[in-house]
């Protein structure tokens, strides 16, 4: 079974940063694009990074393109999202998903495994 662990959240003022984790357990962690995706309060969940099996090509949404950075440990079987400049907007649950699909998928419903959620709040 394949189980998502995020870490990583918290309170930070605009402007600042704040580094996301994601550990996945098994030995398949390489064989997955591996993506991130948030969802705010009446909202729906939506697509922020995505990264493929050898992190090699990554995929933002424009709203976070040249802020956030997505990038994975194959070793340590995690991935990461660096966020910086971080405005108000930015403020949700993040969640962290691996696929079974190939390339960089950006809809949840390409992604099969979930973790529990972690959040963020930026305050102004």
């Amino acid at each position: 079974q394949v189980q998502l662990v995020e870490s990583g959240g918290g309170l930070v003022q605009a402007g600042g940063s704040l580094r996301l984790s994601c550990t996945v357990s098994g030995r398949a962690f390489s064989s997955y694009p591996m993506g991130w995706f948030r969802q705010a309060p009446g909202k729906e969940r939506e697509f922020v990074a995505t990264i493929t099996r050898s992190g090699r090509s990554t995929n933002y949404a424009d709203s976070v393109k040249g802020r956030f950075t997505i990038s994975r440990d194959n070793f340590k079987n995690t991935v990461y999202l660096q966020m910086n400049s971080l405005k108000p907007e930015d403020t949700a649950v993040y969640y962290c998903a691996a696929s079974k699909s190939d390339g960089v998928p950006v809809t949840p419903g390409r992604y099969d495994y979930w973790g529990q959620g972690t959040q963020v709040t930026v305050s102004s």
